[in-house]
């Protein structure tokens, strides 16, 4: 690490052993959170105040440090009327060249807006000058991928977005939602690769918490605040956060299937760090993930994987995208059963697992039979009758989820609070009830396990203890053993001195005898 001085900044030089640099800024961070620290003046000017700094490295929760791709060029001018603040005025750097309107076909063909001055955005557009955490642009090339055959296949890489960055400031895409709140269309596809992206910024959105929730909300409304700079979001910010917690899942996984090896030891685990991660970040999760409860969990989600029999054909496309393009092609609305067919099909029309396949003429049989009933019983009602058919094929929903409609989509969401076209049946209930019960005496068993574990961790720790005391025992009974040798041989050799002694005592006064 080295460090510089640069134009009165303190620049910091990360060497990853060769492998990589990172370069960091240590910066003065602005108050942008209350008026203290920023506000308009009545021209619409951005000030600051550079008097009452925050995160100045004096608690161990600051961050004074930002990546290089983080920063902007700005210039303080002081305000002459206004003592301690300062006009913040944008710069372009006089080697960068204004090319005019040069955008990829993806973005010139989406929903661009204007920003609106209203408070909240106005606060998102203060931080990006005095220092937001900018998603930096990653490069976006072809990768290698090893096969368990022992060679290699071209993948694509990471998703770039470079469009989305030749955006001006003012400008954000627009994304849309259904009827449902899920986001739409084609800017939706590009929101969700904006979204991949965040969720692989480890500085933002750091891979070493166990699971989503323990994620601290500080972070999560970081990263939804640079959202915000980019997207105009008719979907609300709950359905952003539970899909960014899904990509940042994602992430992890990939990370642990790529990079955990179970056939190294654990030093080698915490050796082998992803390219452009976190080494402190690594060294958790693979500790973690090396810990009886990361087995544990593992073991969860590869049971829960192992249930699933088929997958869907969707791609990046999300449901609700796949739903609305086929609306607008055809005009009429798709129903969940219509759109399980749409995503469970293969090009050639054909299902993509035979598991789909029988679960497909499935639906059609039971569809079939209450469209039979409903020409010869008038109170059927087939508008809704999609959601009882896949409950009566499939079995009941699972707890917050709506089936074919995404994993963050809840029921309350998609049928309503006050729809009961969810919810199961008599018998249907009784086997949620088992399971429910199954799922508490399964909690039971891990909590016999874990105070089976606690138990043993005691013992080992009395035993250790135990064994330390006899050990200070036997140490300070031989201390005592030598210090009473000790003593034994001063007094022998005191003795020896009064011998001596008392001889030459004896030799003196024999030779002051006069003689005879």
């Amino acid at each position: 690490m080295s460090m510089t001085k640069l134009n009165g900044f303190l620049k910091m030089e990360l060497d990853y052993y060769g492998r990589w640099k990172v370069i960091l800024f240590q910066c003065d961070w602005a108050d942008v959170n209350t008026g203290r620290g920023i506000k308009k003046d009545q021209f619409g000017f951005t000030m600051v105040n550079f008097s009452r700094l925050i995160h100045t490295g004096q608690q161990l929760m600051d961050e004074p440090y930002v990546f290089s791709s983080q920063v902007k060029q700005v210039f303080y001018s002081k305000d002459p009327t206004d003592e301690g603040w300062y006009v913040v005025l944008r710069n372009t750097p006089r080697d960068l060249f204004d090319m005019g309107k040069m955008r990829r076909r993806r973005v010139r063909d989406l929903s661009i807006v204007q920003n609106t001055p209203n408070s909240e955005e106005r606060n998102s557009e203060q931080q990006t000058v005095v220092g937001s955490s900018n998603v930096p642009e990653t490069l976006d090339e072809p990768e290698e991928f090893q096969t368990e055959s022992g060679g290699t296949r071209r993948v694509r890489g990471r998703t770039l977005l470079r469009d989305l960055y030749d955006l001006d400031p003012v400008e954000r895409v627009k994304v849309s939602r259904n009827t449902h709140g899920q986001p739409v269309g084609s800017e939706a596809r590009v929101l969700a690769g904006y979204l991949g992206i965040l969720a692989r910024n480890a500085n933002m959105l750091p891979i070493n918490y166990e699971s989503w929730h323990h994620m601290p909300d500080s972070n999560k409304n970081q990263a939804l605040a640079n959202i915000k700079e980019r997207f105009a979001l008719e979907v609300s910010d709950d359905y952003i956060k539970k899909a960014l917690g899904k990509r940042w899942r994602d992430n992890k996984s990939t990370l642990k299937k790529q990079y955990f090896k179970k056939d190294i030891s654990l030093e080698e685990k915490l050796r082998n760090v992803p390219p452009g991660m976190l080494r402190y970040q690594w060294e958790d999760a693979v500790r973690f993930w090396n810990s009886k409860k990361g087995e544990d969990r593992e073991r969860v989600g590869t049971s829960s994987r192992q249930k699933q029999k088929f997958t869907h054909t969707a791609g990046s496309r999300s449901f609700a995208s796949v739903a609305e393009a086929e609306e607008v092609k055809s005009g009429q609305k798709v129903g969940r059963l219509q759109l399980f067919e749409i995503t469970h099909r293969k090009k050639d029309g054909s299902p993509v697992t035979s598991e789909a396949g029988e679960i497909m003429e499935k639906l059609k049989e039971k569809k079939a039979e209450y469209e039979a009933i409903a020409s010869s019983d008038s109170s059927v009602n087939l508008e809704n009758i999609d959601n009882r058919i896949i409950t009566e094929v499939l079995g009941p929903e699972r707890y917050g989820r709506v089936r074919f409609q995404g994993s963050v989509v809840t029921p309350t969401q998609y049928f309503g609070s006050g729809s009961q076209q969810y919810m199961p049946s008599g018998s249907q209930a009784q086997a949620e009830v088992q399971r429910l019960r199954d799922q508490i005496a399964q909690m039971q068993a891990n909590t016999v396990e874990q105070i089976a574990e606690v138990q043993r961790k005691y013992e080992e720790l009395q035993q250790q203890l135990r064994a330390e005391a006899a050990e200070r025992e036997a140490a300070a009974a031989a201390r005592e053993a030598e210090a009473r040798a000790m003593v034994a041989e001063q007094s022998k050799k005191y003795d020896d001195l009064q011998l001596q002694l008392q001889q030459m005592m004896h030799m003196f006064q024999q030779s002051q005898k006069s003689p005879s």
